[in-house]
């Protein structure tokens, strides 16, 4: 079977390309890819190339599929797996595989498996590691959103706290505790206040910072405060321009500190901001992945001496956290729509990844069966004067307050242009 995918064969060397699966083993199966929502990591890989730890040395003659947040369904199913899977069922993928110690995952080291394609073989350490999870949803962009959701309570489930006078570490954020999201209303943050507020170990005040006004204000607009407020938690929104002035309001709300600090910046003025922010017995958790390998910061280690400081940091989720996400979404305790504010086709990953950092808004969700250049939903009815598809965009989104919805998703993916309408020649994008 043929397949279109988006290959990565070196440093900013990623092309979108025709060619021929190998046939499934026994211990495979071949699957359709539906959407997959970009990710920064793959901006960082694809920058690095095979510098990159995830990247396999020989990419260049054996490029590899980009993409590791993807939903789909299952095709052909080998036998080896035929008792536990079948034809037809939707999918979701934990990427971080683990097997035999190695690093390893769809979307950077594999030739045949990416969620940037239109269908893809999955390997036997897939299954054998069972990161091919079930997925029952309506709607395929949820699947795909399910694993940045799981990054997120993954560093709420590796944060710890200790008990004095003994050396066990008690996992997780502090139930009833204060804490705080630094830089937090990017896309993952906005997925980690949704958790802090849904999730069964909620603290009981909920500190987000960041500095763009609109963030805040969006943020305010979309998450559910009142269900947060109904559990009895306090959540406050602080614009962090006002530098001075904001630490002395985060300091007002928590006198004695924070339990939970999550970063989710790699700038070293908000790891020093959230280090004196921590309370004693706080645990500061250090989310973003910098792109430089030297990137540094001063944490003061008398804290950590006196005062039990901790300092974790984590960069995926496991089996166990994905598993949790795909529950939470199917009971409408998590909304990955807050994520999403782009959406596009096969055909718009190259210069979407390529430009990640610079294009604003939160995900970027990629249907790997159609062509249409990444539009933000924000600009459907600008873009809806010229173009139908849009303008029925505009419509739907505009009664979920410009949210993308299973509805905005069932219209596109039954009306726009198929990409092998628009990309068949199997040439190099």
């Amino acid at each position: 079977m043929k397949t279109k995918a988006v290959r990565l064969y070196g440093t900013k060397d990623l092309r979108l390309e025709e060619f021929e699966l190998p046939a499934p083993k026994e211990d495979e199966i071949l699957a359709r890819v539906v959407s997959d929502s970009l990710c920064m990591s793959s901006y960082k890989a694809t920058m690095q190339g095979t510098a990159h730890k995830r990247i396999p040395a020989d990419a260049a003659q054996n490029p590899v599929i980009i993409g590791h947040e993807f939903c789909g369904e299952l095709v052909e199913v080998g036998a080896k797996w035929s008792s536990r899977y079948k034809a037809g069922d939707k999918f979701v993928i934990q990427p971080a595989l683990n097997y035999k110690g190695s690093l390893d995952a769809p979307g950077y080291s594999y030739r045949f498996v990416g969620g940037d394609a239109t269908y893809v073989v999955m390997p036997n350490e897939v299954m054998e590691m069972n990161c091919l999870l079930p997925y029952g949803g309506d709607a395929w962009y949820m699947g795909s959103l399910a694993e940045p959701l799981s990054c997120v309570i993954g560093a709420c489930h590796a944060s710890y706290h200790t008990t004095p006078g003994s050396y066990e570490h008690v996992m997780g954020i502090r139930p009833g505790g204060k804490a705080a999201v630094l830089a937090g209303l990017g896309p993952m943050g906005l997925a980690m206040v949704d958790y802090l507020i849904h999730c069964d170990r909620q603290p009981s005040l909920l500190a987000v910072t960041d500095i763009d006004g609109y963030r805040l204000a969006r943020a305010a607009e979309i998450l559910d405060f009142d269900y947060a407020r109904r559990r009895g938690m306090e959540v406050k929104l602080i614009n962090t321009a006002r530098t001075e002035a904001s630490e002395r309001e985060l300091r007002s709300l928590a006198p004695e500190g924070f339990d939970d600090v999550f970063v989710f910046a790699p700038v070293a003025a908000v790891i020093e901001q959230g280090d004196r922010l921590l309370a004693r017995d706080g645990c500061l958790n250090f989310f973003a992945g910098p792109a430089d390998s030297s990137f540094s910061a001063k944490i003061n280690f008398y804290n950590v001496h006196y005062n039990a400081a901790h300092l974790t940091g984590t960069s995926g989720g496991n089996i166990d956290d994905m598993l949790e996400a795909v529950d939470m979404i199917g009971r409408g305790l998590l909304n990955p729509s807050i994520l999403v504010t782009h959406i596009g086709g096969l055909d718009a990953v190259i210069g979407t990844t390529l430009n990640l950092p610079h294009i604003p808004g939160g995900k970027k969700l990629i249907y790997t069966h159609i062509s249409l250049p990444l539009t933000a939903i924000a600009d459907f009815a600008e873009a809806g004067r010229n173009d139908p598809l849009f303008a029925r965009l505009a419509e739907i989104t505009g009664q979920t307050k410009g949210l993308w919805n299973p509805e905005a998703e069932e219209y596109l993916l039954a009306n726009a242009a198929s990409i092998d309408t628009a990309y068949g020649s199997g040439k190099g994008g």
